[in-house]
């Protein structure tokens, strides 16, 4: 099995032009430490909510292609999403670090899917692929989107990453500036008198 780090490292290697969407907690903190760029919007919060958002980024962007850096946690948070991404087909590539912790919070066990790649294949996914080897990621075809890839990992045996030092401001500003989004003027919020 590979350590999670190191398989953020091949799928960055493979998809250096994607824009990614990263799950709360350290797989957030791996990714701002690994390879911190505009085209990564940091989930800062929000457990479960990677995948929803990647999918609203890869239909308003359908020319770009779209890496969602989700945990088994966090996936199984929110696995309503998984349909949803079948039934749209977009250019995401779905990447699940599953090392059966909730390592963020603690190291409690998780409970999931017990097989990702069928679930996810019975959701709507044109591919999906279990990895447990930098070999068998190379080897993989990628082609027919939306795909799954569940890399069997190692409990984490490094410190993670550096915290995010953008605020969530920040990250959404560069992000849509990277996506080629702006508005004219900032959203104004009115409340309602009854």
């Amino acid at each position: 099995m590979l350590e999670i780090r190191k398989a953020m490292e091949l799928v960055i290697g493979r998809f250096p032009a994607a824009l990614y969407v990263s799950t709360c907690g350290f797989i957030t903190r791996d990714l701002f430490g690994l390879s911190d760029r505009p085209a990564n919007f940091y989930m800062v919060g929000s457990m479960g909510m990677a995948a929803p958002l990647a999918l609203g980024v890869a239909l308003a962007r359908p020319e770009r292609k779209v890496v969602i850096l989700d945990g088994d946690g966090s996936l199984a948070m929110n696995l309503g999403c998984l349909p949803m991404i079948g039934e749209l087909a977009p250019d995401i590539v779905h990447v699940v670090l599953d090392n059966s912790l909730h390592e963020s919070t603690g190291g409690q066990r998780t409970v999931r899917p017990h097989d990702m790649s069928a679930t996810a294949v019975g959701c709507g996914y044109a591919s999906s692929h279990t990895v447990d080897s930098e070999e068998r990621f190379h080897n993989l075809e990628l082609h027919d989107t939306p795909a799954l890839v569940h890399f069997r990992c190692l409990p984490r045996t490094h410190k993670p990453g550096p915290r995010v030092t953008h605020s969530p401001q920040e990250i959404v500003a560069r992000f849509r500036s990277e996506i080629g989004v702006s508005f004219d003027r900032e959203p104004t919020h009115r409340a309602t008198q009854r």
